[in-house]
């Protein structure tokens, strides 16, 4: 048991201590996660330039939409299901913007959000 904030926490429970943190502190750990991963930096670095990196696509303007999940998992080479995943994880923490368009789902990254997560590393560290 850890004393947190007046409270003894089990330091197994990480959920528990997610709800005394504060949030801005929650927020960096969700987006640090989500970095932490060498495929989901090669996704964030591969859509910094979408219309060099993967081919031309039918729907979906590459910039303003973003691209396919489909291109983005074709360009790793790995399963939807993991493509799915790692998509997912980089949305929930605000790092990619998922936009719904014809059943497809395109993604694009968040540049501001990008640059708060350098601005809160660079304060942070």
């Amino acid at each position: 048991m850890v004393l947190l904030q007046g409270r003894w926490i089990d330091p197994q429970r990480r959920d528990l201590y997610f709800v005394f943190m504060r949030t801005s502190e929650s927020d960096l750990l969700l987006r640090l996660k989500a970095v932490a991963s060498p495929v989901r930096l090669a996704i964030l670095g591969d859509l910094k330039a979408p219309t060099i990196n993967y081919p031309p696509q039918v729907d979906g303007d590459p910039v303003a939409d973003g691209i396919c999940a489909d291109f983005i998992r074709e360009r790793l080479g790995i399963a939807a299901a993991t493509a799915s995943r790692h998509l997912t994880l980089l949305t929930d923490a605000g790092l990619l913007i998922a936009t719904r368009k014809k059943g497809w789902t395109f993604y694009r990254r968040d540049e501001d959000a990008l640059r708060r997560l350098a601005a809160d590393l660079s304060v942070s560290l």
